[in-house]
């Protein structure tokens, strides 16, 4: 069997762009894959075409070597951009060699250790009354783990910092004494506050008010990380946008943080994947993975998930309060997985285990996107 062809889908699903890729063989198998990066999928897309070059008449069961040879076979090897088109084929291959084989994914990586993965569901609404009103809702549909948006989350221009922590700390305070100590809490930061900003907004809570707070700084610089460590006791959940087995090395290594976001379509698909979910294991962190986008990406980190010890939480956006944003449309994906109540059950279908309308796929077609530019008060630019 020899890969026929190497095909990228930039397109608009719901209420943003997705990037799928489709692997076909000579003998008619092919395999689904997706790429995270998104708001760039143009930029994966062409880099996607690059690896095809080579890729097109080799054996798609050597996973492993073609991993290698498309990371190493480059002068200006790695990056978030390269990572992101392994991570799609590396997923398709997977669903290729698993229908190859008649055994689901889970298979590949060292057998099923769970039967169902459990999630962790979003509150839609700013801190407030809606949004505890919402994580009501969430816990009574089943849900002991809910994360919290901060304030300023909504906004297309403005944000300052420190009026969002000063707020979202009130709120996430109320939250506890709402909900009680039963359920897990945390929040996602989207990498918005600087270490003084980060380590002030924990300071405003009682202990035992957070069970993780989510990607509070930039990860560019480990050591940051380290300082914020030393101002709280926090568990932290961080690594969504880490596109190596390398960059998790210094907070794994140094025992930084607690939970790890991987994303299966950013850190080089389900390879890469299970070397970071050992090494996390050999320092007792659990996977809590980023999972934004489309089934693809939620089937083939589900697989992961069956497949590790250490795991916490698998991310949804099918929620009963976030169910309008369209990402699992049933006319392009008719077989996908589906929650149920709260968990995710693991399929034992061939593969990924998911069935992509190729037809209505490509109805809408790509529309460029870009997230805020988010600037503070005084017009200087700050993260979004």
């Amino acid at each position: 069997m020899k890969i026929a062809a190497v095909r990228p889908f930039p397109v608009w699903v719901g209420t943003r762009n997705q990037l799928l890729v489709k692997i076909e063989t000579d003998e008619g198998l092919f395999g689904w894959g997706e790429s995270g990066l998104s708001s760039r999928e143009k930029a994966v897309a062409g880099a996607i075409e690059h690896y095809a070059q080579f890729l097109v008449g080799r054996d798609p069961m050597r996973i492993g070597a073609l991993w290698q040879e498309m990371y190493r076979s480059q002068y200006f090897e790695g990056g978030r951009v390269l990572t992101a088109a392994m991570s799609a084929i590396d997923i398709a291959l997977h669903d290729i060699k698993g229908k190859a084989l008649g055994v689901p994914v889970y298979d590949l990586l060292g057998g099923k250790q769970r039967d169902h993965v459990p999630t962790f569901a979003t509150t839609a609404a700013e801190p407030g009354e809606a949004m505890i009103d919402q994580a009501r809702q969430l816990i009574e549909a089943g849900w002991d783990c809910i994360r919290f948006m901060s304030t300023g989350q909504e906004s297309p221009d403005l944000l300052d910092p420190r009026r969002s922590l000063a707020e979202t700390a009130r709120w996430m305070v109320r939250a506890r004494e709402e909900l009680g100590t039963d359920v897990s809490l945390g929040i996602d930061y989207h990498h918005r506050l600087s270490v003084a900003e980060a380590a002030s907004f924990c300071q405003r809570m009682p202990k035992g008010t957070l069970d993780f707070l989510e990607e509070p700084i930039r990860d560019e610089t480990p050591t940051a990380y380290e300082a914020l460590r030393r101002l709280t006791d926090v568990p932290f959940a961080i690594g969504e946008e880490f596109s190596s087995k390398w960059q998790f090395l210094p907070f794994i290594e140094r025992d930084i943080h607690q939970f790890n976001r991987i994303d299966v379509c950013n850190v080089g698909g389900l390879t890469e994947a299970m070397k970071v979910a050992g090494w996390s294991e050999a320092h007792y962190v659990d996977l809590m993975p980023h999972n934004p986008l489309g089934p693809v990406c939620t089937a083939a980190t589900i697989h992961l998930a069956a497949a590790v010890p250490n795991f916490a939480w698998l991310e949804t956006r099918s929620s009963p309060v976030e169910r309008h944003l369209g990402f699992d449309s049933s006319e392009i994906f008719p077989v996908q997985p589906r929650l149920e109540g709260a968990v995710y059950p693991v399929s034992d279908a061939p593969g990924l285990g998911i069935e992509v309308d190729e037809k209505a796929l490509t109805r809408e077609p790509f529309r460029f996107w870009e997230a805020p530019h988010l600037k503070r008060p005084d017009g200087s630019v700050t993260n979004w």
